[in-house]
């Protein structure tokens, strides 16, 4: 089963690299995630070795299934939904949770990829594509999910990017978008405002709004160069950093680990990132590509909001770090997207 390691050991390396320490700190920070977490990790590698092995061609043979059924998650998640802090994002299996607008978006992905590559796309066809992305955009936005909704269409972007299109058009899409954005401040809830206000000046409430980028920051700096130790960390260990096993996993590993281990994070995930660019230029069709595109591009907006925002550089988010971070459908979904990575990358 594990023989499909061999096909990229630069990406194999470095994503088992980004698991195993996943795992040293989410034990040191977070233990009472095990030993559940363990089984969406096995499932992650099950799930990326099954799409390794499946041409991307044969895959998008099931894309509009793979809309239909995600259509199908994203409204049964606020009809069955588990509510947590006021929004309904997961659904409860036994003793595990899934969250559906993290694992349907590589499908997503796979769904617009083909659509958008199936013969010439004009601008009427454009439209129509975007009618069929905003049903899924609001499913998720009301949940509400802004994060995974941003996540959504900037993979819709990279898409287009590598499509067979106007670029014009595309900018002038991009300038339309982002005359929307005000729009969005209706739809985003209370604490959600608070992160963005908070983000210009953390230190007017230092105590409310501004806590977490501070605490983030204060963590990072504490870990200096080899960190203080697994299961040491002050503002981890006793509870300073909120959210230390998602939001600000990469400030819980900078305070435990120290700059090396942020180093070693970035790099790995560069290399990740570098192999996807290399997939982009040996897929086996455009399709494939368009695919490689998008997915390349959540892949890396992710790692630089979750960075960024750790610290300080940027807002308050929800965005984990991939492969990184506690998030068991988040990690599932990051694996799913990295082996049909695989399948859609024809080695030369």
């Amino acid at each position: 089963m594990l023989d499909f390691l061999q096909k990229d050991k630069f990406l194999s390396v470095s994503v088992f690299f980004l698991i195993a320490l996943s795992v040293f700190l989410l034990q040191s920070v977070s233990p009472s995630l095990f030993p559940s977490y363990y089984v969406y990790i096995l499932l992650g590698i099950v799930a990326m070795w099954f799409f390794s092995q499946v041409s991307f061609d044969v895959v998008s043979l099931f894309s509009k299934y793979f809309y239909g059924v995600s259509i199908f998650l994203l409204v049964l998640t606020l009809v069955i939904g588990q509510v947590t802090r006021g929004t309904i994002r997961w659904i409860p299996i036994g003793n595990l949770t899934i969250q559906p607008a993290e694992l349907v978006r590589p499908f997503l992905l796979v769904y617009f990829a083909d659509l958008l590559t199936r013969g010439e796309l004009t601008f009427k066809s454009l439209i129509r594509a975007v009618g069929l992305l905003a049903l899924p955009a609001f499913l998720i936005l009301i949940q509400p999910s802004l994060g995974v909704t941003i996540l959504t269409l900037i993979g819709f972007l990279g898409i287009l990017l590598a499509s067979d299109f106007n670029k014009k058009h595309i900018l002038s899409g991009v300038l339309i978008v982002a005359s929307l954005i005000p729009i969005f401040w209706f739809f985003m809830q209370p604490y959600q405002r608070q992160r963005v206000t908070s983000f210009l000046n953390p230190e007017s409430d230092p105590l409310g709004a501004g806590y977490n980028s501070i605490q983030s920051q204060v963590a990072v700096g504490s870990g200096k160069i080899f960190g203080r130790g697994l299961g040491r960390g002050v503002q981890t260990q006793l509870a300073f950093l909120p959210e230390r096993s998602s939001d600000f996993i990469f400030a819980s590993a900078a305070e435990e680990t120290g700059f090396v281990g942020g180093i070693l994070v970035i790099i790995a995930t560069f290399v990740i990132l570098w192999r996807l660019t290399i997939y982009m230029s040996n897929s086996v069709n455009q399709g494939a590509r368009a695919f490689l595109s998008g997915f390349f591009l959540i892949y890396f907006v992710q790692v630089l909001i979750h960075i960024g925002m750790n610290l300080g550089l940027l807002p308050i988010t929800g965005i984990p770090l991939p492969l990184v971070s506690a998030g068991g459908t988040s990690f599932l979904a990051t694996m799913i997207g990295l082996g049909l990575a695989l399948g859609a990358y024809k080695k030369s």
